[in-house]
């Protein structure tokens, strides 16, 4: 077996970057995985090998770090309410939260953290607003 990576190894030593570009769509279709640089170690670790053969387990899920806040819906005697915590929570002006609102399903915040997207979307909820963090 090491024999086998160790010549592996060194025949990837002498290709082109355009042949290295090519061998990495085909090890993708293979096996079906995602070969990003930011998810190689992850793919190295996620390959074993079985007997006479090669298999791809379960990627692992990288846990997301960044939410957005998006009001689904808000009922027509809640809208004030909730008017009030959507300028709480953003930079909007009255006029600006109040476009939001009548426009749902909108997106309130962007690219937030989870405890702020849980914070917002509990707020939220408490005004009266049907929410969804994604």
């Amino acid at each position: 077996m090491s024999n086998k990576v160790d010549q592996i190894l060194e025949d990837l030593k002498s290709i082109s970057l355009l042949e290295a570009s090519e061998l990495i769509v085909k090890i993708e279709q293979t096996f079906g995985v995602d070969a990003t640089v930011s998810r190689a170690p992850s793919f190295v670790d996620s390959v074993s090998s079985t007997s006479g053969g090669v298999k791809a387990e379960s990627k692992d899920v990288e846990e997301k770090t960044e939410f957005n806040v998006i009001i689904k819906d808000v009922p027509t005697a809640k809208r004030i309410t909730v008017i009030k915590v959507v300028r709480s929570l953003t930079s909007l002006g009255l006029k600006e939260a109040k476009d939001l609102i009548e426009s749902v399903p909108k997106q309130v915040l962007d690219n937030v953290s989870k405890e702020k997207a849980d914070e917002s979307k509990k707020l939220l909820e408490e005004a009266g607003a049907v929410v969804v963090v994604e």
